[in-house]
């Protein structure tokens, strides 16, 4: 199938070498799917520690390269060496190897030092202005994955037991907490704010939330009003689904077009199973 995605840039073009910027879990695996199923070459930047081992083994050797956290010369030297022309981002780094047990090499500890504020952004963003000095284009990290997104309305069959009330104060913490950097999720419940997601990630949220065994709580998943698309997706799975099974959060709202579900039919199978409901909120 040619290369098609509404979140490609007009002058993708799809001849060139496409190098993936692969970290953790099925995220990268199902990128590199959909673009060896959309006719383009594919090269592989892997990490040490974090990159699956199925995806780095699926790749020939002389496609890939394996680097470890840190090592940003040698990566923008890979972009220049595989001929790549466009470049894509997926997959979570540990985020504390982001401060702790990174390797940078002189090029990224000249970015570090640059950097008034040290965050995930901060980082990514100077990275990514990197890799399109070299003329490479970093992708829309929604590329190639337009039918994993979550979608407007109830997805998983039923009508949505929270009521709009509720719902819409949980959006509105959601989003007024990425507004300030805090993070991209929260639990609501009736009005009461139970948590808020923060540098700990989803799962110890909703642990936390779920601790305090209130039936009817909400978990709501957005994005920040200014989204840098290229490194921050937010990703909703069959993890979060079994996590929020044993918090007993049997509702979940999602940002449609802007949150993807890794593995949308087997994360909504996994849903109705588990009875939790997943609405996609615009």
């Amino acid at each position: 199938m040619p290369a098609t995605s509404r979140f490609l840039p007009p002058a993708f073009d799809a001849k060139r070498p496409l190098a993936l910027i692969a970290g953790q879990g099925l995220y990268p695996r199902l990128v590199a799917q959909a673009v060896r199923a959309a006719g383009v070459p594919l090269r592989l930047i892997a990490f040490e520690g974090e990159t699956p081992a199925e995806l780095i083994a699926s790749v020939p050797e002389h496609e890939r390269v394996q680097l470890k956290v840190g090592q940003l010369g040698h990566m923008l030297d890979a972009l220049r060496d595989f001929g790549a022309g466009s470049a894509l981002m997926a997959g979570q780094i540990t985020p504390r190897r982001l401060f702790h047990g990174l390797h940078p090499d002189f090029k990224a500890a000249r970015i570090l030092l640059s950097l008034r504020r040290r965050n995930a952004e901060t980082i990514f963003g100077a990275i990514a202005g990197e890799i399109e000095e070299l003329g490479v284009t970093l992708l829309d990290a929604r590329a190639f994955l337009d039918d994993q997104l979550a979608t407007p309305g109830p997805m998983t069959g039923r009508s949505f037991p929270i009521e709009t009330d509720h719902l819409e104060h949980g959006i509105q913490i959601a989003r007024e907490c990425a507004r300030l950097d805090i993070g991209q999720g929260c639990v609501v419940r009736e009005g009461t704010v139970l948590a808020v997601e923060a540098y700990e990630g989803t799962d110890e949220m909703l642990r936390r939330a779920g601790s305090f065994q209130a039936a009817g709580a909400l978990f709501v998943k957005t994005v920040k009003a200014r989204q840098d698309w290229r490194f921050d997706v937010p990703c909703f799975g069959e993890r979060t689904l079994e996590v929020m099974a044993a918090a007993g959060i049997r509702a979940a709202a999602l940002a449609a077009d802007q949150v993807l579900l890794l593995d949308r039919p087997a994360v909504l199978a996994r849903a109705r199973q588990l009875d939790i409901a997943l609405f996609g909120y615009g």
